[in-house]
């Protein structure tokens, strides 16, 4: 039988950090992306329709959301953050982060490029604006994938040392 201190190792919370910070910042990568790719779309499209811009900005809240899904993570790995825990529990903090935080940056990078082209298009014909609309969802949901799975993980990261 295995020793108790072979299941709780003195660097079993840099694991759990590394979610953490993981979580955070790929998250906010892929925002920052989606919010200046869009961004640039948007600026670009107001100079043609500058009535439509309020209408517009719906990409650069999107890819605004994509962080919080990061920052809720986070926030709930920090939560469980204890200086002697079991290496199990430091994985699985690292697997929530990741999940959350490479999900957020793939769907971030999707919302950057179809807000970009998609609020040219839009400029310039219309009716795309619901099509770029469904398809922003569609990126959205990507990261709201990753924020379940980073949930979900984080709940069955509960042991004692």
């Amino acid at each position: 039988m295995a020793d108790p201190v072979d299941y709780c190792p003195v660097y079993s919370p840099i694991f759990g950090a590394l979610g953490c910070t993981s979580a955070i910042v790929f998250a906010c990568f892929g925002a920052a992306y989606g919010t200046a790719k869009s961004g640039v779309g948007l600026s670009v499209m107001g100079v043609l329709r500058p009535d439509m811009i309020m209408k517009s900005i719906v990409p650069i809240v999107m890819a605004g959301i994509i962080g919080i899904y990061g920052l809720v993570v986070s926030v709930l790995i920090s939560d469980g953050l204890k200086q002697k825990m079991p290496l199990y529990t430091g994985f699985i903090q690292l697997g929530a982060g990741l999940s959350v935080g490479l999900a957020g940056l793939a769907a971030g990078f999707a919302i950057g490029v179809v807000g970009d082209a998609g609020v040219r298009a839009s400029a310039q014909q219309p009716r795309l604006y619901v099509g770029m609309i469904l398809i922003l969802i569609f990126a959205e949901v990507l990261g709201l994938y990753g924020l379940i799975v980073g949930l979900i993980l984080n709940t069955k990261s509960s042991g004692t040392c």
